[in-house]
């Protein structure tokens, strides 16, 4: 037998099956992120006005934020909003834990971490994705406002991708209130300073976003946006420009 000839050929069908392991594990993760879009439309369909809450894992009980956060958390839910968060520990247990105390349902879209493994116990409905693309189109398609505490990494990520499809109109326009006036001042005095004079993003960019410590000024910036949204929709349509309305649509 010719090995120079026997190796090349062995080799090669390794490589087909590698191949061919590698297109299933592909057709499978899709089949993966269609179930955990059908099962999330499922339960949060009926889940409506919501608001999702975004903030650091690494929060303590003991932190100010924490404490705030379930402050705000059940006076959206005792106006009548679920509230949704990431359903794990730190400022995403607090909005669960404010929401559960309050009158609306307390939701949970867990994500699965290595350092992050259970879901807090405050979920009245609790749902679990693999991938984080599929549970932030979920945050967005079902929140009619976003609240953001203090967070990292992750939470600037939830926020940037919120402001990005609002910015681009990918997405309906949704009030962004963040929360922690000390907390976000570097970051927004960077979008003033530094951003905006380069030129990648407008100063009325700048407007998507309000900075309130208030937990019954929140919920009222909220109110007030949907408030001042209905009647500008009763204006004749004549009277808008083309992007006001596509602002309303």
């Amino acid at each position: 037998m010719n090995k120079r000839k026997v190796i090349p050929s062995l080799r090669s069908l390794a490589d087909q099956e590698r191949a061919t392991a590698k297109k299933a594990r592909a057709s499978w993760q899709m089949f993966t992120i269609m179930a955990e879009f059908i099962e999330a439309t499922e339960y949060l369909s009926e889940i409506r006005p919501a608001i999702s809450i975004y903030g650091s894992a690494r929060m303590k009980p003991e932190s100010p934020y924490y404490k705030l956060t379930i402050e705000i958390a059940q006076k959206f839910s005792d106006a009548g909003f679920a509230v949704i968060s990431g359903g794990g520990p730190g400022i995403m247990e607090a909005a669960n834990k404010g929401a559960h105390a309050g009158k609306s349902p307390s939701v949970g879209l867990n994500i699965e971490l290595p350092h992050e493994q259970s879901g807090n116990q405050w979920q009245d409905i609790s749902l679990r994705f693999r991938h984080f693309f599929t549970r932030k189109v979920t945050f967005v398609k079902n929140s009619d406002a976003v609240v953001v505490m203090p967070g990292g990494f992750g939470t600037l990520d939830e926020m940037a991708e919120v402001l990005t499809l609002i910015q681009t109109k990918k997405s309906r326009h949704v009030p962004i209130v963040l929360v922690g006036a000390e907390f976000w001042e570097g970051l927004l005095s960077w979008f003033r300073n530094t951003l905006v004079p380069a030129g990648v993003i407008s100063e009325k960019d700048l407007g998507l976003m309000q900075v309130i410590d208030d937990p019954d000024q929140v919920l009222e910036a909220v109110l007030q946006f949907y408030e001042d949204r209905e009647t500008a929709e009763e204006q004749p349509a004549e009277g808008k420009s083309d992007e006001d309305r596509m602002f309303y649509l």
